[in-house]
């Protein structure tokens, strides 16, 4: 199951300096419960979730804990999905829609609660994201949307262009939803974290360690590496889309880059004039932007995705982009014209056609789940994701499970 790069560049993470477990390699032959490939966010918030209940887990990643996506993710920890409120009311009829939005508050709760009971040191950060715009027009259409969103008992405060400049420093003639219950963190620490929690527990961990087969044996699966086997009960293929490996399913994503820029550390009289307080900021554009503090002052910049591309466009791709992005943000916060930018990288990530993640069995494939294409809102997904994939073992049955079936 070798994948294409998952992130190019050395983002912010990685300058960290972050004591980590090593893990070994898969050698010789295992036997669990439960077997996830991928050791991004999503297979660590698995093996959490079983290993919690008791259930025995092997989880197998190709390179690296937490290096690939996960390492690129400029870890908005948002509740609401990549779709407004009225679009999926729009797809799915208002209740559907509205459970959509609850599962995503509650998994967003549950991954705060699960790095929170775990003391995981993540420099995890509370706090309210505002769901902007600049233009008059589209501020209608999102006063609009805040309704449909009060109506369905979800919250949501409206901030004008005043309120809006007082928080964020953006001047302009729209407006912003204002969403309390969100979050950010060091994506890499958390994620390394929930291995080291699972491996705790009694899980086996392996890195550099590609499964090139899985077939089936009696009541389980057997996953296959260049040195070693493990036998489980079931898979959870958590590699964030559909590999190689899994190519019926390609049809169901389309995979995009996604670009970040870091500034250079700003001092206190510079963030002053910018005006940006304790928020994180995403627009109502698509693709959108979006933007975040680090706990050393530096502005995380992120968007402009594309679709993928190969090659020497890929190349000319990533310069295009980032220029975008930063010819955007200096216009929307001048002072950054005199900041400059440190770094900045690429990441890829799989969308779905209405911006849900695929989670859970799929016909064609007995004895496997999967918890994959979570557009950019893969931690919450990944919560949910977890607590999906362990009710469904239990033996729980839930309307919640065919809100994210690959047959919805």
């Amino acid at each position: 199951m070798k994948a294409p790069v998952l992130r190019r560049g050395r983002t912010v993470w990685l300058g960290k300096s972050n004591a980590r477990n090593q893990y070994p390699v898969l050698r010789g032959q295992h036997d669990v419960e439960i077997a996830i490939v991928g050791g991004g966010m999503t297979g660590a918030m698995v093996a959490e979730a079983f290993t919690r209940h008791g259930v025995s887990v092997a989880v197998v990643e190709s390179a690296r804990v937490g290096m690939g996506s996960t390492a690129a993710s400029t870890a908005l920890l948002l509740q609401e999905p990549d779709y407004d409120l009225e679009a999926l009311t729009r797809k799915y009829g208002r209740n559907k829609a509205k459970r959509i939005w609850t599962l995503g508050q509650e998994a967003a709760a549950d991954f705060v609660d699960t790095l929170t009971r775990l003391n995981i040191k993540c420099d995890l950060d509370e706090r309210p994201s505002l769901y902007y715009t600049l233009a008059a027009d589209r501020a209608r259409l999102l006063q609009r949307e805040l309704r449909k969103r009060r109506e369905a008992r979800l919250g949501g405060e409206w901030l004008d262009a005043r309120a809006l400049q007082r928080a964020a420093g953006i001047r302009g003639d729209g407006g912003a939803i204002r969403t309390s219950g969100n979050a950010q963190l060091n994506p890499l620490q958390a994620c390394t974290g929930l291995i080291d929690a699972a491996a705790k527990r009694g899980a086996a961990i392996f890195e550099r360690s590609t499964i090139n087969r899985i077939r089936s044996i009696g009541d389980g699966v057997r996953l296959y590496s260049a040195r070693g086997t493990v036998d489980a009960a079931q898979v959870v293929i958590a590699t964030g889309y559909a590999t190689k490996y899994f190519r019926p399913l390609a049809g169901k994503f389309r995979m995009r880059h996604t670009y970040v820029l870091a500034t250079n550390r700003i001092g206190m009289l510079a963030r002053r004039r910018l005006g940006m307080g304790k928020v994180m900021l995403w627009d109502t554009e698509r693709p959108y932007h979006y933007v975040r503090w680090t706990p050393d002052h530096r502005l995380l910049l992120g968007g402009a995705d594309h679709p993928v591309k190969r090659g020497a466009r890929r190349e000319r791709q990533f310069k295009e982009a980032t220029s975008a992005l930063r010819d955007y943000f200096e216009e929307m916060f001048p002072v950054l014209r005199d900041v400059g930018i440190d770094r900045c990288w690429e990441g890829l990530f799989a969308m779905t056609p209405d911006s849900l993640p695929y989670i859970g069995p799929h016909r064609r494939y007995p004895k496997h789940a999967f918890a994959l294409g979570y557009g950019g809102n893969g931690m919450t997904f990944a919560a949910l994701a977890a607590r999906i994939l362990v009710e469904q073992w239990q033996g729980i049955t839930s309307p919640d499970h065919a809100l994210f079936a690959f047959n919805r």
